[in-house]
């Protein structure tokens, strides 16, 4: 049910003390982007819980993760780091060095009860033990990341973890369902009485019967990860910490279908974003700054009065989020960075983004973004859409965007294009552009030490195949 204005207005007038630190609560899910452009909402699609967030404190338009893969992604968040500053951290089942501290581990130093459900960091191996051999906390309350457990096992989780505190102890809690990761079930979204006809297709996409069944079973998953976070909203309220806590609501990277997750490209890197904290945030704000994943961990630790260590890359929005202002707050944030190594296939890619304009280099021109299981409904077959996409004619534009070469360079004007269909990188016209965005995401790199600057990327990134085989095997 959701809180009343004069609820609202009462958490308000109750902030807590300066010196009552806040909890957290992350409410991530596995794959999570709607393939609608900004302000166009699938009518199938019901997320009344993530709606509550928005409502009852910030949506962010401008969220990113700073990689399109899970692992990589979620490495960026704990960290406070870019995932090429992660070494083999860098990519999916790569290897995590606990010398990179997470703002978990020193949330804990600071005496919160740190835990989590669901899926953690992985899937990926710590290169030494940290924790527990958990790099998501040092408290295990729930089962091992990366194990499918359904949502109603994590919800008592959740409730046995908030047994665990001692009394006025904050707490940081990290809730990851599995869903909307594929497989999906076949019709799911049909039998929950969505309407195949009302499906949004992104242009990216074929618009075949197939593919608008795969999206609604999609969304049904959605809304299952939507219904279980409301499980833990909903506890929280019952013990009278909601007021005080930081909810964060997102998902970790695109959506497992073509031209999406595991792409620089929106559909592969921006993802819905809400944070809720009536303590501090006035509600019913809609804010255009740009943050990603990685600003996290410094938000977190200014917000429980810890100044983040100055080896973070990323920057605190705190500021952002006491602000009294909806639109653009903080002038200097305009633009994000994002990247991929290894997934399934090696692509090495990085990008930058701006409210204008999406610049992508490919270290490895002329490779193709290779088939692997995301867009596979299971081992024994491919996903409904990915059948549709190899039933197109293989000269086609949209086929060949999906898995063909890519060249060295693409640059995408929004305004004009916000599917980022049109490369318009070695278009005269654009020149300026491309050399000034070029250039801006070559400062970053060099300034966070890329090992792809100065050719080190062969050392310093990739696992032997066989100690990551022996490593997937432990």
């Amino acid at each position: 049910m959701l809180l009343g204005s004069a609820c609202v207005q009462a958490s308000e007038s109750e902030a807590p003390l300066p010196e009552q630190r806040p909890n957290i609560l992350i409410l991530m899910a596995d794959d999570w982007n709607w393939p609608q452009s900004e302000g166009v909402s699938d009518p199938n699609l019901e997320t009344p819980t993530f709606e509550r967030i928005a409502a009852e404190g910030i949506r962010f338009r401008n969220a990113f993760v700073d990689s399109p893969s899970c692992t990589p992604s979620r490495a960026a968040l704990l960290t406070g780091r870019h995932p090429w500053m992660l070494e083999t951290g860098v990519h999916l089942w790569g290897a995590l060095p606990a010398k990179f501290k997470t703002y978990t581990d020193i949330l804990d130093d600071a005496g919160y009860l740190v835990g989590y459900s669901g899926k953690g960091w992985g899937p990926g191996y710590l290169a030494e033990a940290r924790r527990d051999d958990n790099p998501a906390g040092r408290i295990v309350v729930g089962d091992p990341p990366g194990r499918d457990w359904d949502s109603r096992d994590r919800v008592a989780t959740f409730e046995e973890f908030l047994a665990r505190r001692a009394e006025g102890q904050p707490f940081h809690f990290w809730f990851n369902t599995s869903e909307p990761h594929r497989p999906y079930e076949w019709q799911s979204g049909l039998r929950r009485g969505m309407r195949l006809e009302e499906v949004i297709v992104p242009p990216t996409l074929p618009d075949t019967e197939e593919t608008r069944t795969d999206l609604a079973d999609y969304y049904y998953e959605v809304e299952l990860f939507d219904s279980a976070a409301a499980e833990l909203i909903a506890q929280l309220e019952e013990v009278g910490e909601l007021d005080n806590t930081i909810v964060v609501m997102t998902g970790d990277n695109g959506m497992p279908f073509p031209r999406a997750k595991m792409t620089l490209y929106d559909l592969g890197t921006r993802v819905p974003f809400a944070v809720r904290w009536p303590a501090r945030v006035r509600a019913g704000r809609i804010v255009e700054d740009f943050v990603t994943f990685s600003d996290l961990a410094p938000t977190f630790l200014e917000a429980a009065g810890i100044e983040p260590p100055p080896e973070m890359s990323a920057h605190s929005f705190l500021a952002v989020l006491k602000s009294e202002d909806s639109g653009w707050i903080d002038a200097e944030r305009t633009r994000v960075f994002s990247s991929i190594e290894l997934h399934c296939g090696r692509y090495p890619m990085r990008a930058i983004r701006t409210p204008d304009y999406l610049y992508v280099r490919n270290y490895e021109p002329d490779r193709a973004i290779n088939v692997c299981a995301d867009y596979w409904e299971s081992e024994a077959g491919y996903s409904p859409t990915w059948i549709s996409v190899l039933a197109l004619d293989h000269t086609a534009d949209m086929y060949q965007r999906i898995v063909g070469t890519r060249p060295l360079e693409e640059l995408y004007d929004l305004a004009s294009d916000p599917y980022q269909l049109n490369n318009v990188a070695g278009q005269a016209e654009y020149a300026a552009v491309r050399e000034l965005l070029s250039e801006e995401l070559d400062t970053e790199l060099r300034r966070t030490g890329d090992p792809r600057v100065d050719g080190r990327h062969e050392e310093v990134f990739y696992i032997p195949h066989q100690e990551n085989v022996q490593l997937r095997q432990q």
